[in-house]
Parts: C-alpha cells; structure tokens; sequence
C-alpha cells in the first residue's frame, strides 16, 4: 500500500498473464472501461501509477504479466465538508470517532479525500485504520475503526454476531397514537426496493426488530431513542417512516430527495445520531462503552 500526501491509500491491481497490451495505458483503459482513456494519461501525467518499489511509471511503459501495480484515484472536484470530526477513545486496538453529519466513513462516489477513514489515517498516521462497521454519510454519530489489521476480524465478529448493543437518539413528528403506544418493539421485514437506496417493508417473517422509546417532546417534534436488535440498512430510518413519524430533514424517506452532488444543503441535517455502543472487548477482555458527544438540533 502506498499513500499520497493528503492520506489518501493507493489501489492495487494485478496484471495477469495470457493479455497482450502496448503498454500500461491499453492495460488500464481495458480493464476499466467505466474510467475514460483521458482520465488515465492524465493519471499517468501526474505520476499517479506506480510499480511495487514506488517507482512512477509512464503510461508507454510495457505491460510486464504476474506484477502488480498501485494506482491513486483522482477526482476533479470534491466537495467541501466544513465540518470536524473528534476522536473520543484510542489505544493500540481501537479508535473511537464521533463523525459529523454529511462525512462519510469510507472513499465512494465522489468522496475521496473527504471521508472519515482518510481523514483519521492522515490526522493519526496508522495506515492500517479500517473501520469495524459503518453508519450512513447522513448519520452523526459513533463509529469504531480497529487498529491492528490481526485483531480485525475478531472486532468485526462482534457486530456480525449481534454482540454490540447500539442506541440511536432521533427528532422525528409527535405522534399522540404512538406516544400511547411507547415503549415498543416494532418489527418487519425489510428489503431492497426497486431504487438502491431505498429499503421497503414487504410481508413475511420479520427480519428487523427496534426498540422504540420517548425521551422529550417539544410539539411538533419528539425525541426518541431507537435501539436496533437487527443491522438492516436504513432499518431506523424505514421504521420511523413506516410508523407515520420519518425522521427531521430525510431526504430517503418517505420521498426520495436526489442529493446535490456539490453545494450541499447544510442547513438541514438528518436528525439521527448514533449516539451510545457498549460491547465486551474480544482482545482485552474489557467491557467498553462510548457516547457521542453529539446532540440533535
């Protein structure tokens, strides 16, 4: 793995034998067809292809079967997240982060530089950072990163195992039918929808279960703390909807909003927070718990 300036870690690619190319640039403009042919040899350009001794390699160089070679991805206009996150808790096995709204924890899309993940390896300088699970861009909240890459799979066995409890605090519309109704459970079954960024509750054996409680209420909004016993994706966010009450300022449910990709609305946050996590720690034995230093608006 190699890293740039700006904390951002290399990808790797593997040049099989059996292919014949002129040279590096056929190599990657065939076996990345989504990425255009200029974006490469501006790629090359900038010496952002490397060898395994970190040598930068020009894009006429030969195509050399059974190498491997790093490569840095490259974005013409990232957007500017002004917003900080903190690191609560860190020894030499876990990072706890408390991650603003709007950050998302890992590079997709449009988000390079502008993740949680590179954000800490830069402000840390452990390359090895990678995060035990993962909370929407939308979501503030806790997020768990293992440190060392051997102890990583028994902290993921964790949240895969359901051995993690997590609390979420939401602001979301009062509801005098469902104030009456509260504490509760509420359970379903969720799945893809036809859109991918939308879940949806179909009939069926429930695969998603959460518990539902009232904290404060400030007419027209209440706030409540959601504790999932299931990971589904957007499970708090489709079961606030589901119940009449969709959370403050989503832009999912019920209506799906098309996001601006630059120019962000900042002004109007999902009011979710990812705001408790306790688990007993596989490495040192410890039990943990972490709170989000965070509050909704």
């Amino acid at each position: 793995m190699k890293v740039n300036s700006e904390g951002v870690s290399s990808s790797r690619v593997y040049l099989p034998a059996g292919q014949s190319h002129a040279c590096l640039l056929d190599f990657f403009i065939a076996t990345f067809p989504h990425i255009d042919a200029s974006e490469w040899r501006s790629r090359f350009d900038e010496g952002l292809v490397f060898n395994q001794e970190g040598e930068a390699l020009p894009a006429s160089h030969a195509y050399i079967p059974n190498t491997h070679l790093l490569y840095f991805r490259r974005l013409a206009r990232e957007p500017d997240l002004p917003f900080e996150e903190a690191i609560l808790f860190q020894d030499e096995h876990i990072l706890v982060a408390d991650k603003p709204h709007f950050l998302p924890v890992t590079p997709s899309g449009l988000y390079l530089h502008q993740t949680l993940l590179n954000r800490l390896k830069k402000k840390t300088g452990i390359q090895n950072l990678s995060p035990m699970h993962r909370i929407d861009r939308d979501t503030a909240g806790l997020v768990i990163f293992s440190v060392n890459p051997p102890e990583r799979a028994q902290y993921q066995n964790l949240f895969r195992d359901r051995a993690v409890k997590k609390v979420y605090e939401a602001i979301a519309p009062y509801s005098e039918e469902l104030i009456n109704k509260l504490p509760m459970t509420y359970q379903s079954r969720l799945e893809e929808s036809e859109h991918f960024l939308q879940m949806q509750e179909v009939e069926g054996e429930a695969n998603a279960d959460t518990f539902i409680e009232l904290l404060e209420v400030k007419k027209p909004w209440a706030r409540y703390r959601l504790s999932p016993g299931s990971g589904k994706k957007h499970q708090l966010r489709c079961h606030l909807n589901s119940l009449g009450i969709p959370i403050q300022h989503d832009q999912i449910y019920p209506i799906l909003t098309p996001y601006q990709e630059y120019d962000l609305d900042f002004s109007k946050p999902l009011q979710l927070l990812a705001k408790e996590i306790y688990f007993k720690d596989p490495v040192t034995g410890q039990e943990r718990s972490f709170s989000s230093q965070r509050v909704l608006a």
